[in-house]
This record gives C-alpha cells, structure tokens and sequence, in this order.
C-alpha cells in the first residue's frame, strides 16, 4: 500500500472556511486553486482528505 499514490487538487477556495480546515488544506500541500500534488495513499492523508471533502478532488 506504500506504493499507491493519490492526486489530490484544490477546486474550491479556502475563503471563509474554518481555520482548521485552511491548516488542513495546508497540510495536504496545496497552495492555490486548481493546485494538484501526489500523495501516499495512507489512512492519516485519506482522513484529511475526507475532512476537506468539499474543496478537494481526489483521483488515484
């Protein structure tokens, strides 16, 4: 499972969203809209990824 990679891309903005979750988006990474990084698929990053559901598209 160390091998897998998921694509990760911002697609809605950080504006008005809880500072916990813009130190999250942060975290995963991503700096600016339509911003795209490659990630371990680990339960620690799919957890993230799951609390910015809303923001993020996630491939992989």
């Amino acid at each position: 499972m160390a091998d897998k990679k998921l694509k990760v891309t911002l697609i809605k903005s950080v504006i008005g969203t809880k500072q916990s979750h813009r130190a999250t988006v942060r975290g995963l990474g991503l700096r600016r809209l339509n911003h795209t990084v490659e990630l371990q698929d680990t339960p620690e990053v799919r957890g993230m990824v799951n609390k910015v559901a809303y923001l993020v598209k996630c491939e992989g």
